[in-house]
């Protein structure tokens, strides 16, 4: 397995291994033992899995502490885009982001730690998205910072106009407006 590393600390890219032949196609999804020598593989408790169609974004989410959660993300059908923003205070990379391309032909996986907001757009017609947590969902403890937020200046790769929100999504304030909670 190759394994990427980014600017912004704790931020992994994930390559598997994939063994291909007339029959399809064979990888290892998650391996403890070898992701934990590439850095320290929290207690995952759940998995999730979402559908969504060309255009839906979904975050950009975080939970704040005591329920904070370290995700381990896929894309299992289609082409997403995943964004993060770090959120940690003490950090030398606050505010800032990093996106990655997440498909179905790669069969990357993008390890995001504890700190970080999180979204993903949908680029192709279709996408099934797999993400591993290490903690639970507590709705009282949920955050989240507006998409296209100038200060963070994401390009989403997608006209703003064809971008569909959730309501919930659609009224998130601004990365200013929030005080990190980590």
């Amino acid at each position: 397995m190759e394994s990427e590393l980014f600017d912004i600390e704790g931020l992994v890219l994930l390559k598997p291994k994939i063994y291909k032949d007339e029959r399809g196609y064979f990888l290892e999804t998650f391996n403890w033992d070898k992701y934990n020598e590439i850095f320290e593989v929290p207690d995952f408790i759940q998995d999730n899995e979402s559908r969504s169609t060309y255009g839906v974004l979904r975050g950009l989410h975080f939970q704040k502490p005591p329920f904070a959660q370290a995700k381990l993300v896929r894309c299992i059908q289609g082409l997403v885009l995943d964004v993060v923003v770090d959120l940690r205070k003490d950090s030398k990379t606050f505010g800032k982001v990093c996106s990655v391309l997440l498909s179905d032909k790669t069969k990357h996986h993008f390890f995001i730690p504890r700190g970080f907001a999180h979204g993903f757009v949908v680029l192709s017609k279709e996408a099934i998205f797999s993400y591993k947590v290490d903690n639970v969902y507590a709705p009282e403890y949920d955050g989240g910072i507006c998409f296209n937020d100038p200060e963070l200046n994401i390009d989403w790769q997608i006209k703003n106009e064809l971008i569909q929100l959730s309501a919930k999504d659609k009224m998130l304030p601004l990365l200013r407006g929030i005080k990190s909670p980590f």
